[in-house]
């Protein structure tokens, strides 16, 4: 019930700030809607070029349409989208980053027919209904939701912004910031040629401060900032048994099984509390009671988070979830051997996997950490290379692992007393009544470290949609309220003088 009230309070307060009225904020809202709908039917795999090429061509209209200047700035990859309106010398310059490239899809895990064809839904009996479009002419639910790939991450606020400029001119508001936008197409790849495409495009992003609207906003709904993101890197470890898979009545208890060689190392990472054990690991990471006291700050309910998790007891990496947020990780994110369920063979398998992924804190190299972790494989006994064994290799090694490195994007973080921080802030809880949730370092991952540390400047996230979008997951979705908000947010921030 006090969740339900929070969030009555929180849209009336959307339709009391900036002087707008409801009907003003839902007909932006409607168009909102109408343009996500056109934006998110662009199908826009990151690993399909020509996705992306149909994208950037939507978006130059669009940001043209808004009076902004656009380019397509080339890189060693798929190329990046920036935009800018008129500049102005005596004004400071705000760079908004964002991404429009997304997921694949498995069309058959979604409950709609197409991914990329924008659904409404309503829930009814904790089931989601289909719901007509010309339903929103009528009047517009703020609990319904849009389902459709890319509508929370990330097209949903790139929209947003575009249909604020459009507020913004019709109020005649004067802006007093400049306003660039540069928008990523590999983002879901993890921007591998992003750190070069900054140095060569330096001049033309220079900015005083940076805000990103990626992710969600906190589970409290409340007003988010974010002043970080933990990086990630990624390893590939392979072991090694038969040359084929043999039958296991034949030679289950004489060839080596890899899945039991591959277990028995990963149980020597960690202890039973679920830290890191490897030596090193969390070298550097030093949290003092200022910020610690700031993490306790976060309105997080641990226990609410286990019950909706379903899990008895978290690992003991900090004493609560904002702190086990501030160390790296080394998670286990896919394991596989041989055939499992009705596919099971009674085999003893060639090669067991287990994909891992790192994510990074400031304090942490990715490049080190990995080394630690190469270094920690080697004395258990392990003979490591990054190729499939020879024959050679094999007879002369009784463990074999092939260690595969993913490339790195580096954690940024910038300080919670950062003036340009304040001020976002202090807007947005002007704009809203509500005291803005204020989160170190997130644990996700936006490629923003080459511009903090290539432009010298501070960056920081501002997220706009809902906790439960299932981003990166069938049904994707966007409830219509965060659309309001959004649009409210990006308002507040662009209308506001840096002096207030």
């Amino acid at each position: 019930m006090k969740k339900i009230l929070f969030l009555l309070i929180f849209i009336t307060s959307i339709f009391k700030s900036t002087g707008q009225d409801s009907s003003a904020i839902k007909s932006q809202v409607r168009k909102t809607i109408d343009e996500l709908k056109e934006f998110v039917a662009i199908p826009n795999d990151a690993l399909n070029p020509d996705d992306i090429d149909d994208n950037i061509l939507w978006l130059r209209n669009k940001f043209s349409q808004r009076g902004f200047n656009t380019s397509i700035l080339e890189t060693d990859g798929l190329p990046l989208f920036f935009a800018s309106l008129p500049m102005d010398d005596n004004k400071p310059t705000i760079l908004f980053y964002m991404h429009f490239d997304g997921q694949s899809v498995d069309r058959s895990q979604w409950n709609q027919k197409d991914p990329y064809l924008l659904t409404l839904k309503s829930e009814q009996n904790g089931e989601w209904k289909e719901e007509s479009f010309a339903e929103l002419n009528k009047d517009i639910n703020y609990d319904w939701r849009l389902f459709g790939r890319s509508t929370s991450d990330d097209k949903g606020p790139i929209v947003m912004f575009l249909n604020t400029i459009d507020l913004l001119k019709a109020d005649d508001a004067e802006l007093p910031f400049n306003i660039k936008v540069i928008l990523d197409s590999e983002e879901e790849k993890s921007s591998a040629p992003l750190p070069q495409a900054v140095k060569t495009y330096r001049e033309l992003l220079e900015a005083d401060f940076l805000i990103i609207s990626d992710g969600p906003i906190h589970p409290s709904g409340l007003p988010t900032v974010a002043y970080g993101c933990r990086g990630i890197t990624t390893l590939s470890l392979t072991t090694f048994g038969p040359i084929k898979p043999q039958h296991s009545g034949h030679y289950g208890n004489f060839a080596p099984n890899p899945g039991f060689i591959l277990s028995q190392l990963l149980a020597t990472f960690k202890d039973k509390d679920g830290r890191v054990i490897i030596p090193g690991y969390y070298d550097g990471i030093v949290l003092d009671e200022a910020t610690e006291n700031i993490l306790k700050s976060v309105p997080d309910d641990d226990t609410e988070i286990k019950e909706r998790l379903q899990f008895k007891s978290a690992d003991k990496v900090g004493d609560f979830y904002q702190e086990s947020l501030q160390y790296p990780s080394l998670n286990l994110r896919g394991l596989g051997s041989g055939w499992v369920g009705e596919e099971a063979r009674t085999i003893v398998p060639a090669t067991a996997t287990a994909e891992m992924d790192l994510r990074l804190v400031p304090e942490s190299d990715g490049n080190q950490l990995k080394n630690l972790v190469k270094e920690h494989i080697k004395n258990q006994g392990f003979y490591i290379t990054d190729t499939i064994p020879t024959k050679q290799e094999r007879l002369e090694h009784e463990k074999i692992i092939m260690v595969t490195e993913g490339s790195v994007t580096d954690a940024f973080r910038t300080d919670l007393d950062n003036p340009y921080g304040n001020f976002i802030v202090n807007t947005l809880k002007d704009e809203f009544h509500e005291d803005v949730v204020q989160i170190r370092i997130m644990g996700g991952t936006v490629p923003i470290s080459p511009f903090v540390n290539e432009l010298k400047i501070p960056a920081f996230l501002v997220p706009l949609v809902n906790p439960d979008n299932n981003q990166h997951s069938p049904n994707e979705n966007l409830k219509i309220g965060q659309i309001a908000y959004g649009i409210q947010a990006f308002y507040s921030i662009l209308s506001t003088p840096l002096s207030n």
